[in-house]
């Protein structure tokens, strides 16, 4: 069983060494999103619309499946840490385990009651069809979805973030390739970018299966122990339920836009698109604190958590400055990459340059939630993220009207709100970080 030591070396090095290729990885996850956006937009906005519609049902998805996800990285990350080869495997087998019933679960909701979900948002009949389309199809490609990030999470936590990076790759360039095909050369409109994706995720977990052999080997992937399954969503719980308000916050707040036409959806699904820019290159760092914090927790090594909570911030400091000028200073470019509509591009810059004020403390908030589930204390981002992010919904419906800021209300409650938990999250960190040293709780036994 192979993994790489987090608990010895260079900080930086290792810090950096691991997140790249998370980075990269996570820059092909956005891809696969810019790539459908790209030749959806060639159909038209009410196509981009529909995709967007249909988006915050499947993110819905991804929110459910970081219970497992989040929960397997923490425990996997602590006894890789602590050097407990056997609990190694029985964690993983675990999670594989309740990672696919909760698939089942989410995903046969998801295409019966499709309809009725789409039609929340009181759409015209054609966006609404074109909506439920994709959502079916999708809705079945999540099952590939939920292994890929779980095995991406796993193998991270060995501090393995190449593999990852290289079998995404494959699935992106796959959905490159497939997406004009199916879209336009078979005329398959928004049911052949949801089909390229689910053939391009489907290999990436055929690949997954494969290649981690070499990492760990396990006689099955079936795990009757309950009490593992339980213990990692207990963990996994806060985050998962921290993204499912967030994804029906965003749900709300997306039926607020409503009322400005699908021009309004399509600019805040094109804005979100290329936002997930920082998101994406963020949560990659995220990626690499949390398993070196989880390694370096395990092993009880609190000094090196402390400099590796420091020069992530650091980092993270770099990439929330160049997002900001970048979505500041060239809005109009980037949305003119996926769609040509006047009314639309107008109503995108607005929000990238307003999103855009908020992007620095965007990525605090990331890398310090990181920290958090590596030291195995999820609860209080996800608290400070519940609770401000909630207050999106109040602030859009006030700064929204027509005395106030109009539709850029909207997106004025939502920078303000990642600018405070992006104040406040590193610095409850800090706080817990003291507190341990006070209690001596870095050099309890971890479980």
């Amino acid at each position: 069983m192979k993994k790489n030591d987090l608990t010895n070396g260079n900080i930086r090095k290792i810090l950096l060494t691991l997140a790249f290729p998370i980075m990269g990885s996570s820059f092909l996850q956005m891809i696969y999103g810019l790539v459908d956006m790209f030749w959806v937009g060639k159909i038209g906005s009410d196509a981009v619309a529909a995709v967007g519609t249909a988006s915050f049902f499947i993110n819905l998805g991804y929110a459910v499946n970081s219970m497992v996800v989040v929960g397997a990285g923490i425990k996997i990350s602590h006894v890789i840490g602590a050097k407990d080869l056997e609990k190694t495997k029985e964690y993983i087998k675990a999670a594989c385990t309740v990672n696919f019933l909760m698939a089942i679960v989410f995903i046969l909701p998801i295409i019966i009651f499709s309809k009725n979900l789409v039609s929340f948002f009181n759409l015209t009949s054609e966006v609404e069809k074109m909506a439920q389309t994709y959502l079916v199809v999708a809705g079945i490609g999540l099952i590939f979805k939920f292994f890929n990030f779980l095995y991406s999470r796993i193998l991270n936590s060995y501090g393995e973030s190449k593999l990852p990076f290289k079998i995404n790759s494959v699935g992106v360039i796959l959905n490159i390739i497939l997406d004009p095909i199916f879209i336009f050369v078979f005329n398959w409109g928004v049911f052949g970018a949801a089909l390229a994706t689910i053939l391009a995720e489907g290999i990436n977990t055929c690949l997954f299966l494969m290649k981690s052999r070499d990492y760990f080997k396990l006689e099955s992937y079936i795990s009757k122990n309950w009490d593992k399954m339980k213990e990692m969503m207990i963990l996994g719980s806060p985050i998962a339920l921290q993204r499912v308000l967030f994804t029906g916050f965003g749900i709300t707040i997306a039926k607020i836009i409503s009322q400005w036409g699908p021009d309004a959806i399509a600019a805040q699904k094109i804005g979100i698109q290329i936002e997930s820019i920082t998101f994406m290159t963020v949560a990659g760092l995220q990626g690499a604190v949390g398993s070196f914090i989880g390694q370096n927790y395990g092993a009880k090594q609190q000094s090196r958590i402390k400099e590796g909570y420091k020069t992530a911030i650091y980092i993270s400091t770099l990439i929330g400055i160049f997002t900001t000028l970048i979505f500041i200073l060239l809005p109009e470019s980037l949305v003119r990459i996926f769609v040509q509509k006047k009314e639309t591009i107008d109503i995108a810059v607005d929000y990238m340059r307003i999103i855009g004020l908020s992007q620095l403390f965007m990525c605090y908030e990331i890398v310090t939630n990181g920290a958090f589930s590596g030291v195995g204390k999820p609860k209080v981002p996800s608290l400070i993220s519940i609770i401000f992010t909630s207050l999106r919904i109040p602030l859009a419906f006030i700064l929204s009207k027509d005395k106030y800021f109009g539709l850029n209300g909207v997106w004025i409650s939502i920078a303000l709100s990642s600018v405070i938990k992006g104040i406040i999250s590193p610095v409850m960190f800090r706080k817990y970080l003291n507190i341990g040293a006070d209690k001596n709780e870095f050099n309890k036994k971890s479980s």
